[in-house]
């Protein structure tokens, strides 16, 4: 019971600091991440590399997240398929990672991943677009024909009929495991 007691006194104490801690901030203006504005995104564009591309720039539960491409490179042994660097932004922190892109007529597909689980989703440009496919297809544009980089790929079905692509491919997902530890 002494014990209880005692956390219930920490756990008031705690937040009792904290309340103090945000009427301070809120009296001096501080912006809490959850409520970043859009110029503070776009104050973080000049840490962004050259090139970079913008495929989304959204306030999620996360906070604000901006997500897009830069340093495309083709993959010398294989026709149609590109790396890129995909930068992740949230308030607190930046993660790029590098994906494969597989723009052939035959299999559009996104490759990405860890070491430890890597992820193929073949797609198909010129589908149904939903939040489950909207970043692979916009990261697909974006490489594969960079003039629609940031575009709603669900307005995109008659450019990709266009080029080509039956807008009916099957779109699946296979997870592949690494080793582990």
């Amino acid at each position: 019971m002494k014990m209880l007691t005692k956390r219930l006194s920490f756990i008031a104490a705690s937040l009792a600091l904290l309340a103090a801690a945000c009427r301070v901030a809120a009296s001096v203006g501080v912006a809490w991440p959850a409520a970043a504005q859009e110029e503070d995104s776009r104050s973080n564009a000049e840490n962004r590399p050259p090139g970079f591309q913008l495929l989304l720039d959204k306030v999620t539960h996360r906070g604000r997240e901006v997500v897009g491409v830069y340093g495309l490179v083709p993959e010398p042994a294989q026709p149609g398929l590109w790396r890129v660097q995909v930068w992740e932004e949230l308030d607190d922190r930046v993660t790029v990672a590098t994906d494969k892109i597989g723009c052939s007529l035959s299999s559009p597909m996104r490759i990405t991943g860890t070491a430890r689980r890597l992820i193929i989703r073949e797609l198909n440009p010129g589908g149904d677009i939903t939040p489950a496919n909207r970043l692979d297809h916009l990261m697909w544009w974006a490489v594969c024909v960079p003039a629609q980089a940031g575009k709603d790929p669900a307005s995109l079905g008659p450019l990709a009929r266009q080029l080509g692509y039956s807008g009916r491919l099957p779109e699946r997902e296979q997870v592949v495991l690494g080793p582990g530890r």
